[in-house]
């Protein structure tokens, strides 16, 4: 994506990046907020729903209204094309962007809550904002991580060479729902987290209207 060319490869590095190379990254320099989120004891697994329902918690208990959750980007240990596919995470990133205002303006920062199996939480903050997402704040997600995983299996669609899923709603010239992406920059299954409605492509681009992808998207 256009975004922070290197942040989220920065903030999802251990996740997205063998695949996700479309990531931006800014210059400045990331800073750690400890007391955030308080480290919760998970033995050898990531609750999914568990960690977005903690995490959204801590960012509106800081912030209140003024902020924005934007992805949630997880990585598996094996392959969506591979007989060991399983859907447990290694590690889990959820993005948001809190807002500060001013008597004459605000300001933003984009937060990365980076999760791992063993209950480590690791919370980073820099300077800047996110784009090309809408906010999935008030998004009716109906399908929850397992549910969509597998729904995932279960569609006829080829199954793409990566670990990588991340949970969005992309901005395009039509409105959709928030997704669930499997894949990569070269081939990905897109699960509407409402409908359950699977695609090979990006529904806020759909090719049949004859939309094309943006320079930079990745999905």
């Amino acid at each position: 994506m256009k975004k922070f060319l290197g942040f989220l490869m920065l903030m999802c590095m251990t996740l997205m990046i063998a695949s996700c190379n479309g990531c931006n990254q800014p210059q400045d320099k990331s800073s750690v907020d400890s007391t955030l989120v308080d480290t919760i004891s998970i033995k050898n697994t990531i609750d999914v729903d568990h960690a977005i329902a903690t995490d959204r918690q801590a960012m509106y208990m800081k912030f209140k209204d003024n902020y924005r959750w934007y992805e949630t980007c997880i990585r598996l240990p094996y392959f969506l094309d591979s007989d060991s596919v399983t859907s447990e995470p290694t590690v889990l990133v959820n993005v948001f962007q809190s807002i500060e205002e001013f008597d004459n303006g605000a300001d933003t920062y984009v937060w990365k809550f980076q999760h791992f199996p063993d209950g480590t939480v690791n919370v980073d903050s820099i300077h800047g904002f996110w784009i090309e997402d809408c906010p999935l704040n008030d998004e009716a997600i109906k399908l929850n991580y397992n549910a969509a995983f597998e729904r995932m299996l279960e569609v006829n669609l080829p199954k793409p060479h990566s670990k990588n899923i991340v949970l969005r709603n992309p901005i395009g010239p039509v409105g959709v729902n928030a997704q669930w992406v499997f894949g990569n920059i070269s081939e990905q299954i897109w699960i509407d987290a409402v409908t359950g409605d699977a695609r090979p492509s990006n529904p806020a681009f759909p090719e049949e209207k004859g939309f094309k992808m943006p320079l930079g998207e990745w999905p």
